[in-house]
C-alpha cells in the first residue's frame, strides 16, 4: 500500500503554498484525546524531531531523514498501527501530517528545544527554537517535549537547564505534560560529546531533571533503557524509554527496551529512527515487534 501517493503529496505542496491558513485550520479542528495513556495503560509514541536539529543520519546514512516525503511515508505507516498512541514531533513535521489528516484521535507532543544543532560547537547551549508553552496551549497539543544534556565541564550547560525549568512551570500551569529528556554527557579528548552510559550518571541525570520547575506535578522524564534497572528507582515520575540510535541489530534494540519495561515507573516507549529506518525496511513490522513489547 501507498500512504502518501503522487496526489496526496502534491495537494500537500498546493496546500503549503496557496493556503498557509490551513495548518492554523488543523490545529483547531484535530480531534484529541481525552487522556494520555492507552487503554493499556501505556503510551508509544513515535519522535519525528530529528531533523529540526540537524540529526538526519541513521546508521551509515548520515542524510537518511533528509528526504521529507520519505519520512512522512514511513510515519503514516506507523501511524497506522493502532497500538502508536501519536508523535513526538518539530513543528514543522507536525504540521505536515495534521495536514495530511493523520493526527485525529492522536496524543500530540510538540518538540521545544532544537537550537543544540548536531555537531555544532554550540551544541550544549540547546536554545528554545521550536513550540513554546503558549503555542502548545494556543495549538491544542497535549505536552511538550525538552532536551537537558548536562555537561558538568561545559557551563553553556546553564541556560538551557534554566530554560527547561522555565517550561517545565509554565506547561505544568497549562496541565500540559512536560516531558525532559536528561542526558548525561562529556567531551572526549577531541572534544566530541559522548553520553555517560554508567548508571551512576543516568541516576544523577534523572534527579536533576525531576526537580526542574515549581512542580513536577506534570512532568514525564524520557530516558535510554538502562542496563541496571536499578536506575529507575531513582524517580517516581512516570518515564518513557527512549529509542536513541538504532544499534544496527533491531532483536538487540527490543531487548533493551524490554528488560526496563516491566519496572513499576516506565509507562511506555519514545522511538524514532530504530521503527522509522529499519534495516530490513520493514517499518510496519518493527513498529509491531515494538508494540508487543507493551502488550500491544
Amino acid at each position: 500500500m501507498v500512504y502518501l501517493t503522487d496526489e496526496r503529496w502534491r495537494e500537500l505542496l498546493r496546500v503549503r503554498v496557496e493556503e498557509p491558513e490551513a495548518v492554523r485550520r488543523a490545529y483547531t479542528d484535530r480531534r484529541r484525546r481525552s487522556r494520555l495513556l492507552s487503554g493499556r495503560g501505556t503510551l508509544f509514541l513515535l519522535a519525528a524531531d530529528h531533523p529540526a536539529r540537524g540529526a538526519l543520519g541513521v546508521g551509515a546514512d548520515r542524510t537518511a531523514m533528509a528526504d521529507r516525503r520519505t519520512l512522512l511515508e514511513r510515519l503514516l505507516i506507523a501511524l497506522d498501527n493502532p497500538a502508536v498512541d501519536g508523535v513526538l514531533g518539530s513543528p514543522d513535521v507536525v504540521e505536515e501530517l495534521l495536514l495530511l489528516g493523520a493526527l485525529d484521535d492522536r496524543i500530540v507532543i510538540g518538540s521545544m528545544n532544537r537550537g543544540g544543532l548536531a555537531g555544532a560547537d554550540w551544541e550544549i547551549d540547546d536554545r528554545f527554537t521550536g513550540y513554546d508553552a503558549e503555542s502548545l496551549v494556543r495549538f491544542r497539543l497535549d505536552g511538550g517535549k525538552m532536551l537537558l544534556r548536562l555537561v558538568d565541564s561545559d557551563a553553556r550547560t546553564i541556560p538551557t537547564l534554566h530554560a527547561c525549568a522555565r517550561a517545565v512551570s509554565e506547561l505544568a500551569a497549562h496541565g500540559l505534560m512536560a516531558m525532559v529528556e536528561p542526558l548525561p554527557y562529556r567531551r572526549d579528548h577531541a572534544g566530541s560529546l559522548v553520553m555517560h552510559k554508567d548508571s551512576a550518571a543516568l541516576q544523577r541525570a534523572v534527579t536533576v531533571a525531576s526537580g526542574l520547575g515549581v512542580t513536577s506535578a506534570h512532568t514525564w522524564l524520557k530516558i535510554p533503557a538502562p542496563e541496571d534497572i536499578s536506575v529507575l528507582d531513582a524517580t517516581t515520575l512516570p518515564v518513557l524509554l527512549l529509542g536513541g540510535a538504532p544499534s544496527g541489530d533491531p532483536a538487540v534494540d527490543l531487548a533493551a527496551w524490554g528488560g526496563a519495561l516491566g519496572h513499576d515507573v516506565v509507562r511506555g516507549l519514545v522511538v524514532g529512527r530504530s521503527l522509522l529506518y529499519p534495516p530490513d525496511g520493514d517499518v510496519a513490522g518493527a513498529v509491531t515487534a515494538a508494540a508487543r513489547l507493551l502488550g500491544a
